[in-house]
C-alpha cells in the first residue's frame, strides 16, 4: 500500500518531467512510438546533448526506459499507462480550459 509520502514523492517526480516543454515534446513523441536519441533530438530540432540530458531526467523520474537494440539504445515510455495518463491529463486541461468555470477567471486571469 502507497504512504501519502510515496504518492507525493510519485506525483512530484511526474511533475518534474512534466515541468519542462521538451520533455514534454519527449514524452509525447514517445507516446507514439519507441525512438533512437537521435531520430528524436532531429524530430524535436534540439542538440544530442540537450536531449541526453533531458532523457537522463526521465529515466531517474522513472518516466522512459531503455531498451539495448544491438549497438543502439531505444527510449521508450516505462509504462503503456502512461501515454493514456498524459491523454488524459491533457483532456482534462484542455476541459478546465474551456469551461473557465472559476469565478475570478476573467477578472484575476487566475485560471
Amino acid at each position: 500500500m502507497l504512504t501519502v509520502a510515496s504518492d507525493i514523492d510519485v506525483l512530484a517526480r511526474f511533475g518534474r518531467a512534466l515541468a519542462d516543454p521538451i520533455r514534454c515534446r519527449i514524452l509525447l513523441a514517445l507516446r507514439q512510438a519507441p525512438a533512437y536519441p537521435a531520430d528524436l533530438a532531429d524530430a524535436l530540432g534540439i542538440s544530442r546533448t540537450r536531449l541526453s540530458n533531458h532523457l537522463a531526467c526521465l529515466r531517474d523520474c522513472g518516466l522512459v526506459v531503455t531498451v539495448p537494440d544491438g549497438r543502439r539504445t531505444r527510449y521508450e515510455l516505462a509504462d503503456e499507462r502512461l501515454g493514456h495518463a498524459l491523454d488524459d491529463l491533457r483532456a482534462a486541461v484542455v476541459a478546465v480550459e474551456a469551461d473557465k468555470t472559476c469565478p475570478d477567471a476573467a477578472s484575476k486571469g487566475c485560471c
